[in-house]
């Protein structure tokens, strides 16, 4: 834990003491709660202009996509889905599934809440965070594992004193929240926190007039969050979370898996998945041909797949020539690949 940059010069712990608003990293709390009252990964929304008596949110790239399925709205962070579910579910709902996942502080009902207007702190959102970690579970922050009598006697052992974790999200929830989670550093906001080798998952943050900037990340092993801003509340030079603290949080994460038994995410049903972009992802320019292009979000075995399958077919009596393959690769490839 780590509460500020120089704790020579300040001893405030703003892991644990600032409160911040944490922008669209409040999203996944959001779509949490969405999931629990009937809406899944592949509900469409339409990205559309959206006004709340006067108060009408933008996109952060001030364009619109039209129809979208959630998971796409919550990887490229659109602003105006969530403010649409939180209007189909109820405000209330979302302050519930929040306080429930570990924010310990007052979430004010108001029209921007889902876009992450009330303040959190560092640790509750990796607590947060942490309940899509362990499947579902509560993870309650804690300083130390064991107190010790002057005379040698144990009077308190977390393993054996603790109470069990509670269930705060169903299982369907975190499996489908997690299936999005990990697309986020594939071809979202994320890109820079990837870790290498190991499968990665988070979300990014950004408020108004760049004041705060977040990504809150896990792995099968590890949560993290990482917050980066002024305490005078001084906007930065236009950071926004999928760049320094994606950059610090990998740097962070990649050291702390230094020799450690990596394990899955939970509740992935297939770890080597990779996303298949919607019309609004190839829209904004993500290359999607994996024959003519290499995608942005194909890892390294999956382009061997890839070229190994070509060379296959390549060699292949009887089949049509590759170029007809290249007019409709997803058809082709995606049968090629469910039968592998």
């Amino acid at each position: 834990m780590v509460g500020g940059r120089d704790y020579g010069e300040s001893q405030f712990n703003r892991a644990v003491d600032a409160l911040r608003q944490p922008g669209s990293s409040f999203k996944p709390y959001v779509y949490a709660a969405a999931m629990m009252n009937g809406f899944t990964p592949t509900t469409v929304v339409r990205d559309a202009p959206i006004c709340i008596g006067n108060w009408c949110p933008r996109n952060y790239s001030g364009g619109y996509s039209g129809a979208v399925n959630l998971t796409t709205a919550l990887v490229k962070s659109i602003n105006t889905i969530p403010v649409r579910l939180a209007q189909a579910i109820g405000r209330d709902k979302i302050v519930e599934v929040g306080h429930a996942m570990g924010l310990t502080h007052e979430l004010r009902i108001t029209r921007s809440l889902p876009l992450g207007a009330s303040e959190v702190t560092v640790l509750d959102q990796a607590a947060g965070y942490s309940v899509f970690a362990s499947g579902g579970y509560k993870a309650t922050p804690y300083a130390f594992t064991q107190i010790i009598s002057s005379h040698g006697e144990i009077l308190y052992d977390r393993r054996r004193d603790a109470p069990p974790a509670e269930r705060v999200l169903p299982e369907e929830t975190v499996a489908a929240m997690n299936g999005i989670l990990v697309q986020v550093p594939e071809w979202g906001t994320g890109r820079r926190a990837k870790l290498d080798g190991i499968r990665t998952a988070g979300k990014t943050g950004t408020t108004s007039a760049y004041r705060d900037a977040w990504f809150i990340g896990f792995t099968g092993n590890y949560t993290a969050a990482v917050w980066f801003g002024n305490d005078n509340y001084a906007p930065m030079r236009r950071l926004t979370g999928g760049v320094l603290p994606a950059q610090a949080w990998k740097q962070f994460m990649t050291f702390a898996h230094q020799g450690v038994q990596l394990k899955p995410i939970p509740l992935i049903e297939n770890p080597f998945e990779q996303p298949v972009a919607s019309e609004a992802v190839v829209a904004a320019g993500e290359p999607t041909d994996p024959i003519g292009g290499r995608a942005a979000s194909l890892s390294d075995a999956t382009s061997e797949r890839l070229t190994i399958i070509e060379g296959l077919l390549r060699k292949a009596a009887g089949l049509a020539p590759l170029a007809s393959l290249q007019r409709a690769p997803g058809a082709a490839l995606t049968e090629i690949a469910g039968g592998n």
